[in-house]
């Protein structure tokens, strides 16, 4: 009887709460950190908007005769691929001659590229997203003390400490990104997201963007969790993503939103979530904007895919190291805005998506005014 009436009294408690349209303490802090994440999200919702990254210069006296070597990490990454293409083409109207090392990863590839900048007498090696300095530090070296200026691009983010070889490095902000990627995980599964992360501890932006997820969910979602971080290298994404997430799903049947950092990993995880019977019910969020992984969302097997605009990220990469080798003041960041692109306006980026398409073109006028050219 007194375990009767003790249930009755929580019955007639709880009823009193919803009837007087309050929750309890932790429910109302839980519906906070999910506003607050959702509130985060918008500035990445809305169309980006064009801001000088520095002064105005005249950016083909500057160029005029100079020579750089874009080293990626790898040849294999579309992302960096299409940077490099798009650093060609701004290039070649100001005068500047753009070249890729094409390569399969290796860091003896990478010291080939070196060697070969500085035997062709080039102005800039830019080592863009990957290559981490101190992994080639001799070769940095011996460019420096050959007159040729190493620069970075799209791969320290701005906590980081930032290697003394390099002439200088334009920051990008993978803490924020994985910040992005928190919040979204917490807003879309309303503060009970189960994740499996998906990683390449090997490249140094990881560390940064991983610290940013876990720090939105410390802030916005004690209850949720990592339930799992696989770590991948970049030359075996193709070989054991898809084993790793499928094992990793099917053992924790909790599990609802996958992670995978950098938005290629995903054509490895989309089919582990298909052979699962995953797809839909485990969230997909990734960071790039490659039009593949677009498409992905089109489809409905990936579901939000954090992008830059590739042709943004080449005007910023060319104006800033073209200050630096004219003796101007590089800025510290590439200034690229990020965008968000789930199912509500993926459509823009095109059918088939493209890259650079659905971020507007502000950028390429903005540039041009600063460079003291012509309107196109």
């Amino acid at each position: 009887m007194m375990v009767r009436v003790r249930l009755d009294l929580v019955s007639f408690v709880a009823g009193a709460v919803l009837a007087a349209g309050t929750l309890p303490a932790f429910a109302q802090d839980a519906e906070a950190g999910v506003e607050r994440a959702r509130q985060a999200l918008a500035v990445y919702q809305e169309k980006p908007v064009f801001k000088a990254p520095a002064e105005p210069f005249d950016a083909k006296a500057c160029a005029k005769g100079k020579r750089m070597l874009s080293i990626p990490n790898s040849s294999a990454n579309p992302f960096l691929k299409g940077i490099i293409d798009r650093m060609k083409l701004v290039g070649k109207e100001l005068g500047l001659d753009v070249v890729e090392w094409e390569n399969q990863g290796q860091p003896s590839q990478w010291v080939q590229g070196f060697e070969y900048a500085i035997r062709d007498k080039f102005d800039i090696i830019d080592l863009i997203s990957g290559i981490d300095p101190a992994t080639v530090a001799p070769q940095v070296k011996a460019a420096s003390d050959a007159g040729v200026k190493v620069m970075t691009s799209h791969f320290y983010d701005p906590s980081d400490k930032q290697s003394p070889l390099v002439s200088s490095s334009l920051t990008i902000g993978f803490n924020e990104i994985g910040k992005i990627l928190g919040n979204w995980a917490i807003a879309n599964t309303d503060g009970k997201a189960n994740i499996i992360l998906v990683v390449s501890n090997e490249v140094p932006p990881t560390a940064p963007l991983v610290r940013g997820i876990k720090s939105a969910l410390a802030d916005n979602c004690p209850d949720c969790k990592i339930a799992q971080e696989i770590n991948v290298g970049v030359t075996e994404w193709a070989t054991k993503i898809q084993p790793s997430v499928q094992s990793a799903v099917q053992a924790d049947p909790d599990v609802n939103v996958v992670i995978p950092i950098y938005d290629s990993m995903s054509q490895f995880v989309v089919p582990a979530l298909r052979l699962t019977g995953k797809t839909g019910s485990v969230k997909v969020a990734t960071f790039n904007g490659t039009p593949f992984v677009l498409d992905f969302i089109s489809q409905g097997v990936v579901d939000m895919d954090i992008g830059e605009s590739l042709d943004w990220i080449a005007y910023a990469t060319i104006d800033g190291h073209l200050r630096d080798a004219c003796g101007l003041k590089s800025p510290s960041a590439l200034n690229v805005p990020f965008y968000i692109f789930d199912k509500n306006n993926v459509a823009d980026a095109g059918s088939p998506a493209k890259f650079d398409t659905g971020y507007g073109d502000a950028y390429v006028a903005g540039f041009r005014k600063l460079w003291g050219l012509g309107a196109e």
